[in-house]
């Protein structure tokens, strides 16, 4: 194996763009022995997050991190080898693998140097055609931008990923395009979910972003999933880096819609003898509603469990009234010292070297204690004091 193959497999080096795609597998079935699909369809990954599924005609014995010439309309393409075995079936299932005539398309041989050189120089050259392709686009006043250029690994086509959010005629596009890079053009159509994707990025819960690390396909996202949850609708924090509602609003969706199948209504007002109340918020999986008096007159919020605010709402529909919202109840006074620390000044970059520098202090002016003196008749403690 020559040392380009090497440095794949460990996805640094000059032109491992392609290798450090998105849309990681870690193969749980590495150690099992493969029934299903022995070294026959092959995972292989390309830039950010495209990848796809070939049949590995001439048995070749592929590991994940070979770098592979495969099948490509027209020529041939350069990938990355990203998964083997039986769970290549199971993530076919996720993926929607590419068909010629009803069958996969094909694995050729592993890459020569030849073929790795040709595809470092297309790498090199998406950047700057991407930026051209961007002005040409804006001076023909297409309401489109174009997101990523991807050269084929044979430097014969390049897919132009575009977003748009109306229909764009770009045929003039194509034949400016073709004329200035002297390429075959395909446009490919991308969201801005599939966009944050390809760009990947932190999200706020600290880890990878979901579509740059395992989401492939993406679901629609209401703020009727905030509304379930009782979340906030606040868009600057329900939106997530493609400025659309996150994805993971839907995770626990079902768990919170199953859970308020026998919740009472919310819109309706608990009358009692000493007044209204109006519902505020709820605990869902503890099963409380929150209420304060109408035209918050006071008294504070009152937590009041599902079952309860069922058999007032019973009780108020039939004409009576409770004397007051009593009984099981949990009572927060609008006083209520709160349970969290006030966290201004924690996110200093220097604030360790404070802490460090106060030590240092309290070290240089702590009072040297000396041993008890038993010719001291009350038997007390002498301090002598350091010198500057």
């Amino acid at each position: 194996m020559n040392t380009i193959q090497k440095t794949a497999r460990g996805c640094p080096g000059s032109a491992q763009t392609r290798s450090c795609a998105k849309l990681n597998v870690y193969n749980w079935l590495s150690d099992v022995p493969n029934t299903l699909n022995p070294n026959d369809i092959i995972e292989i990954r390309f830039k950010n997050t495209r990848k796809d599924y070939f049949k590995n005609v001439n048995e070749l014995p592929l590991k994940p991190g070979d770098i592979v010439a495969v099948e490509a309309s027209p020529g041939h393409d350069i990938g990355v080898v990203s998964l083997v075995g039986d769970l290549v079936l199971k993530q076919m299932k996720r993926h929607k693998p590419t068909f010629v005539d009803g069958e996969l398309r094909k694995i050729y041989r592993l890459a020569k140097p030849v073929d790795i050189q040709k595809w470092e120089e297309a790498i090199q050259m998406e950047h700057e055609t991407m930026l051209k392709a961007r002005k040409i686009a804006e001076d023909l006043r297409l309401n489109m931008k174009i997101g990523d250029v991807e050269f084929q690994g044979d430097k014969t086509k390049a897919i132009f990923y575009y977003i748009a959010d109306e229909r764009v005629d770009f045929r003039q596009l194509i034949k400016v395009y073709a004329d200035t890079f002297r390429i075959r053009i395909e446009m490919r159509q991308i969201g801005a979910r599939q966009e944050a994707g390809r760009i990947g990025g932190i999200g706020p819960c600290g880890r990878e972003l979901c579509c740059s690390s395992w989401i492939s396909n993406f679901v629609s996202v209401t703020t009727n999933a905030a509304r379930y949850q009782e979340i906030s609708l606040n868009p600057q924090k329900l939106a997530g880096q493609c400025s659309k509602l996150k994805c993971c609003l839907n995770y626990e969706l079902d768990c919170y819609i199953d859970a308020q199948l026998d919740f009472p209504p919310n819109n309706v007002q608990i009358e009692t003898e000493k007044g209204n109340f109006n519902y505020l918020k709820a605990d869902i999986f503890k099963g409380i509603f929150w209420y304060v008096r109408e035209n918050y007159q006071g008294g504070g919020v009152i937590g009041v469990s599902v079952e309860k605010v069922k058999e007032i709402l019973r009780l108020n529909k039939s004409g009576k009234r409770i004397p007051d919202l009593t009984g099981d109840i949990i009572e927060i006074p609008d006083d209520a010292v709160p349970t969290y620390q006030n966290s201004t000044g924690q996110e200093s970059l220097d604030r360790f070297d404070q802490g460090s520098n106060k030590l240092r202090r309290k070290k240089r002016h702590k009072p040297i204690l000396t041993r008890k003196n038993n010719s001291n008749p009350d038997n007390e403690t002498s301090q002598d004091t350091p010198d500057e």
